[in-house]
């Protein structure tokens, strides 16, 4: 009979312990925003912008482990990172937009979470995301750290298996969802569609957000070696994660591609693709839709709250603490200039996917900010960024930035 020796035991206790912060990114990612950019993907152009799915998330793995690389070897966050090694004519303004970021990314949370309520209850959107947002502030100001984590993760494994059932139930044709996966095709017009999918996923709150919450495991507190092994099961963390919300965003497509598209039907609102559920795949897919929707937006509210809150605490060179002036500060600037266009909006499923395509225009700064903090040794010491590290980074910088361009160029036509 074969046992477990101590090494093994003890690498196992590592990984359940490392495990956590990727899973708070993660829910960022698969966010009512996202749900907007994906569905209207698989509503409009089928299987064939999958492809956008492992090519983000790729992107997302190595620029997400490299901002908590940043928090584990110096002990800042991103933001406190950059108030305390640029002057400071540079970092307000990154800074400054990555707040309004998290403001974007709050505004579609909110939404959504609204949505789902009108969904769910018949509650109006603006009131019902008046409700979530309350929620919110309660849950950030008077719920612990560590319960937060647990019911995050929670909210992930529900939506996670949400979309398993409504896979379970749409006619999915892997064979052409294969070709989509691995084929890139910019269909005419579907530009705006791109970059939103791009911003859904790759988002720079979250940046912001990993590097923070990685220092509640306090791991910079040791020596070089230690930081090092820490570094391996952090990856394996954000490997874990992000391959959750591939999983997810992957499935969202595919189901909106296997109804929607399948119908001929452009879904235009979220509450439109719940209703439509139901003669295609029947009341029990439209009820799990829009309670899956109510814990995205949930979940991810609480993140944006406090990406926000975080990022604007580092400006004063502190980190997130919500017991703190400045971080409180900073939630409630986020979660209120979040809501707030929500009572002007007249079509909220567009204002879902503008969301998303701000995030991608700030993304370029987010990203330009922290190669450069990684990459130096004054800021890292040992733990910089090597060669290889450094051209991949550059890369996706370089890839962010074409789309943003082609995005511009698109829309000056």
């Amino acid at each position: 009979m074969f046992g477990w020796n101590n090494h093994t035991r003890a690498v196992i206790s590592d990984i359940r312990k490392y495990l956590g912060p990727g899973l708070l990114v993660t829910v960022g990612f698969i966010d009512p925003g996202n749900w907007a950019a994906n569905v209207a993907a698989g509503s409009q152009y089928g299987y064939t912008l999958l492809w956008m799915v492992p090519l983000s998330t790729i992107m997302l793995i190595l620029l997400q482990h490299n901002a908590a690389h940043l928090g584990i070897a110096t002990g800042l966050c991103l933001s406190e990172a950059a108030t305390a090694h640029l002057p400071r004519s540079v970092s307000l303004p990154v800074l400054g937009s990555a707040t309004l970021a998290a403001c974007a990314t709050a505004t579609a949370e909110l939404l959504g979470g609204g949505i789902a309520l009108q969904m769910l209850f018949g509650i109006p959107v603006k009131i019902g995301s008046l409700l979530v947002f309350a929620l919110i502030l309660w849950l950030l100001f008077g719920t612990a750290y560590r319960r937060l984590e647990r019911y995050i993760i929670g909210f992930v494994s529900l939506i996670g298996l949400s979309f398993i059932f409504e896979l379970w139930l749409a006619p999915v044709n892997f064979h052409s969802a294969a070709i989509g996966w691995v084929l890139p095709a910019f269909p005419n017009g579907s530009l705006p569609i791109i970059m939103s999918v791009l911003g859904a996923v790759v988002m720079p709150h979250n940046l912001f957000l990993h590097s923070e919450i990685i220092q509640s495991r306090q791991w910079n507190l040791e020596n070089d070696a230690a930081i090092s092994y820490q570094l391996k099961f952090e990856f394996l963390d954000t490997l874990i994660s992000m391959g959750i919300g591939w999983a997810i965003n992957s499935a969202m497509i595919l189901m909106a591609a296997a109804t929607f598209y399948l119908q001929k039907v452009t879904v235009t609102d979220l509450a439109q693709a719940e209703s439509m559920l139901r003669p295609l795949l029947g009341s029990s897919a439209a009820l799990i839709f829009a309670l899956a929707l109510l814990f995205a937006g949930i979940a991810s509210s609480i993140t944006a709250g406090m990406a926000g809150g975080s990022i604007f605490a580092g400006i004063f060179g502190e980190p997130f603490n919500s017991g703190d002036r400045h971080t409180r500060l900073g939630i409630l600037l986020t979660m209120i200039l979040g809501a707030l266009p929500i009572l002007l909006l007249q079509d909220t499923f567009k204002g879902l996917i503008v969301s998303q395509i701000l995030l991608s225009i700030q993304l370029p700064w987010t990203i330009f900010l922290q190669i450069y903090l990684t990459s130096s040794k004054k800021v890292m010491g040992k733990h910089a960024n090597n060669l290889l590290g450094s051209i991949m980074l550059w890369s996706i910088a370089a890839i962010v930035t074409g789309l943003n361009i082609m995005l511009l160029l698109d829309l000056l036509k």
